[in-house]
């Protein structure tokens, strides 16, 4: 889209809620607008306000690229969060952006080499973090921020025009002074607004329910904006472990949706395994992108728009690394570490099987998943700082770097420790890098490929900045209150649903994949990890890959989330080997 004028150039990905409220402003200033699409909002006021104070003025999901003809200059934005995506590259003579990898692959002048630190990266997290990818030379542009190019001299200067850290460094200079029932009033508020503004649509909207607290608290105030007409989704296994589809559909049955329930079957995965690679353009190895994708699925056949919870877990702490924080290990951690040492030894003298026996006396309905394997992992924490406790919770390979060819790790986020200072306690510094980190390279990344991929729009209430901003004005007292994760979000629900109805131990998107790869998926993983293989593709040692593969089929050991990575990672290679060689000039033409 460009201006009347031809100055301004706009391409465009993603939703601005807030483009009907600017709008009036900028008819004030003389612009005459066409039709009512955000995109001509955002436009018209790159061309009045500027790129940076156009990006601030927005509220959603979006990237775009602005090319502005009379200063010469490029301009990509992507939005606070990291909800959409832009990767760009810079050669000698030229300058490439694109939603995806796979198109900037087209052009003969850009790299392909794999880039090593991301493939260790990768398999520590099952994820690349931008501003890096998987191609030496491709990055992506990071959350909040805005990149100006200039075709003239080369030059590429990066702007952040949001930043987390100045969003914490507001809300303890601003501390919430009421009551957690106040906290709670707010909070909703906030809440109800945003769901709000992300129900405006010209087409059939749906919501993803999954029966736990997030997703349940979206769809109860869907349905109580929405006029009570909202379509619900969920997806369940025969596995009763994994299967929270009869947690939705009580949920969705109080609530008076008009809900959809699919059972996701090994047959069903097998089908859509192999095309992963191509749906997620880089290697990508949260398992959960499997029932993400058949969900999205489900609900384009029905809706157009769906509402996810997404973010829930990370605004309002609810992992269980934030409950451990503020709980046993938050405790602990102020112990002398010698004596850390020998509590961490007595949690193991335990097996993991001889815990879980020990938890049969605590009711099923609170009785934590895979207790004994837990306090295992728990164990180990005690003897490290909190920084390395996060970054040991949220590794899956913890030496990855051993395991790729020529293989080295880079700093990153968790590696800067001038940001300690910045946190009031374990908790806020958890979430911090949840949001920094988990948030965007994984949880975002993951609902965007697969919901894109089925030409299905996702949006997230629980991700509006005005309450990610909101929630580090609150100390983490108030949101694990009476040490419950996510009890704002509780406190809201209960409004809603009975508690019976949600309060459960978390599962996640959980997939049986540890029982898939020694069964249904057996041959296709054994066809990715043969040892032939892996020495053809260069980029990981076989020995270790082949042992680890060994155990898990012997049932020794379940690693099913390490040999996922690897697994995600050679599909894409072999995926993507005709892209990875340079392609004939004409092919750009």
């Amino acid at each position: 889209m460009a201006t009347p004028d031809g100055r301004g150039h706009l391409s465009y990905n993603g939703e601005a809620y807030n483009a009907p409220a600017l709008r009036p402003e900028l008819e004030r200033a003389g612009y005459v607008f066409r039709g009512h699409s955000d995109s001509e909002v955002i436009l018209y006021g790159c061309h009045k306000w500027g790129v940076i104070e156009t990006a601030r003025r927005l509220w959603g999901m979006f990237a775009f690229a602005y090319w502005d003809q009379q200063d010469r200059r490029l301009w990509l934005v992507r939005d606070r969060l990291g909800k959409k995506p832009i990767y760009w590259t810079k050669s000698e003579g030229s300058f490439a952006f694109a939603s995806e990898i796979r198109p900037l692959l087209l052009h003969p002048e850009t790299p392909r080499e794999i880039d090593r630190s991301s493939v260790a990266e990768y398999l520590r997290t099952s994820y690349i973090a931008a501003p890096h990818s998987i191609i030496d030379g491709i990055h992506k542009l990071e959350p909040g921020a805005a990149l100006a190019y200039s075709p003239e001299t080369g030059d590429v200067r990066i702007e952040r025009y949001w930043q987390l850290e100045d969003a914490l460094a507001r809300g303890h200079a601003d501390p919430f002074s009421g009551s957690p029932q106040d906290a709670v009033a707010e909070a909703e508020a906030l809440l109800s607004d945003a769901t709000r503004i992300r129900l405006m649509s010209d087409v059939p909207l749906g919501a993803f329910l999954s029966g736990g607290v997030d997703s349940s608290v979206v769809t109860a105030l869907m349905q109580q904006q929405g006029g009570g007409s909202t379509r619900t989704f969920s997806i369940g296994y025969q596995s009763a472990e994994y299967d929270e589809g009869e947690d939705a559909a009580r949920v969705a049955a109080h609530l008076g949706t008009n809900h959809t329930r699919f059972t996701l079957e090994p047959r069903d995965a097998m089908a859509i395994v192999p095309n992963m690679a191509q749906i997620f353009d880089e290697p990508f190895a949260d398992a959960s992108q499997i029932p993400t994708f058949m969900v999205s699925k489900l609900a384009r056949e029905h809706v157009t728009v769906a509402l996810t919870g997404d973010g829930g877990d990370e605004v309002f702490a609810g992992y269980n690394r934030h409950a451990a924080a503020g709980g046993m290990l938050g405790r602990l951690g102020t112990l002398p570490r010698p004596i850390r040492s020998i509590v961490a030894r007595g949690m193991t003298a335990l097996s993991p099987r001889q815990w879980q026996r020990i938890f049969q006396v605590v009711p099923a309905s609170m009785r934590p998943r895979a207790a004994g394997e837990k306090i295992h992992k728990l164990a180990p924490l005690l003897r490290l700082d909190s920084r390395e406790q996060y970054r040991r919770v949220t590794s899956l390979w913890h030496d990855p770097a051993s395991v790729v060819v020529k293989g080295s790790e880079r700093l990153g986020v968790i590696d800067d420790k001038q940001l300690t200072s910045m946190f009031r306690d374990q908790v806020e510094e958890f979430r911090y890098l949840d949001l920094a980190t988990y948030l965007p390279g994984d949880i975002l990344t993951k609902v965007d490929r697969a919901s894109m991929a089925v030409s299905l729009e996702t949006r997230a209430p629980l991700l509006d900045h005005r309450l990610v901003e909101f929630s580090f004005r609150l100390p983490s007292s108030v949101h694990l209150n009476q040490g419950r994760t996510k009890w704002i979000l509780r406190q809201i629900l209960e409004r809603y649903v009975p508690r019976e109805l949600f309060e459960r131990p978390k599962m996640g998107f959980a997939v049986p994949i540890e029982s898939w790869l020694r069964s249904d998926l057996r041959d296709w993983a054994e066809s990715l990890l043969d040892e032939n293989v892996l020495i053809d593709q260069g980029l990981l040692r076989p020995e270790p890959i082949r042992a680890l593969w060994q155990q898990h089929l012997s049932g020794r050991v379940n690693a099913q989330y390490e040999l996922w990575n690897v697994l995600m990672l050679n599909a894409w290679v072999d995926a993507y080997a005709k892209d990875l060689r340079a392609p004939h000039a004409s092919a750009f033409a």
